[in-house]
């Protein structure tokens, strides 16, 4: 599968908004509301296609991949990173490609920066898969009735 990346569209924003994942994935359902449209249309927000033109995942970068609370800080000198994928997707080996592919378009668009995102405690899939492509633990926090977990791949200057 060749997956190609494009900026966010209403129609992409729309339907990403409507996936529905099974518990207890459940958890990344979104509610479709205009605000939530309009972040997801500015700038930071990405969508990923397969070669039948057809949307299989997005991803975010910046502060919109940041999950807001009060107990940990997001230092400056990284590119945060949020993805989702399809939920006909998820769980079947298709991570390691999705995400390769869009830690390639970071790098192109930050010129290979230390990169962090932040994920769910619960969710052993995408912990499994960031690890496997060099990221590791960096820190805990709890916010509501979910701890995440914040992880890092350091890129060293040569």
């Amino acid at each position: 599968m060749e997956l190609y990346i494009d900026k966010m569209s209403t129609d992409a924003a729309t339907d990403i908004l409507n996936w529905r994942y099974d518990p207890p994935y459940d958890f990344y359902n979104n509610e479709q509301t205009s605000e939530v449209i309009s972040e997801m249309l500015a700038e930071s927000y990405f969508s990923v296609f397969d070669e039948n033109k057809e949307l299989v995942g997005f991803f975010c970068a910046g502060s919109s991949a940041q999950v807001p609370n009060e107990s940990y800080t997001y230092s400056q000198g990284f590119i945060d990173i949020g993805i989702g994928m399809r939920p006909e997707f998820t769980g079947q080996g298709n991570g390691t490609l999705f995400f390769t592919a869009v830690l390639s378009q970071i790098d192109t668009m930050f010129e290979k920066r230390s990169k962090r995102l932040t994920v769910a405690k619960f969710n052993d899939r995408a912990i499994r898969l960031y690890e496997k492509l060099g990221f590791s633990r960096e820190a805990e926090f709890v916010k509501g009735s979910t701890v995440f977990i914040v992880m890092v791949k350091v890129e060293v200057e040569v």
